[in-house]
């Protein structure tokens, strides 16, 4: 059976959070959640919402990103996948004037140095 996204969440969570030597009551403190609903969390018995994740990650000082990354491997690795872009760091090319017109840019591809602008932000000017 897949795992499910609520569980690696949770496990991810669990392992920073132990790895940093917390407990749960300090972060669920630090996080502004009830203890039981963090239990809840790391169990995979809940699905936070993304305010709730990164306030536990804040509390846990570790980048929301760097998480779902976690996850994404985790998951990849327990299905007998292999994601394509495990272990990278691709960089987001916006190609459009929405959020949606994004895509990623592979690493080596001269888009983007680390660091800089991905592409020039075109300038909207009113017709007159």
């Amino acid at each position: 059976m897949a795992v499910l996204l609520r569980e690696a969440i949770g496990g991810s969570l669990r392992r920073a959070r132990t790895l940093r030597r917390r407990t749960l009551r300090d972060v669920s403190r630090a996080a502004r959640v009830s203890l039981g609903y963090l239990s809840e969390v790391e169990r995979g018995r809940k699905e936070p919402s993304s305010e709730l994740l990164a306030s536990i990650c804040e509390a846990l000082d570790i980048a929301l990103p760097d998480l779902l990354a976690e996850v994404i491997d985790d998951m990849a690795r327990d299905s007998g996948l292999e994601f394509a872009g495990a272990g990278r760091r691709d960089t987001l090319v916006p190609i459009g004037q929405r959020h949606a017109d994004l895509r990623l840019a592979p690493v080596g591809s001269g888009l983007a140095a680390p660091g800089t602008p991905t592409a020039p932000v075109a300038s909207v000017s009113a017709a007159a």
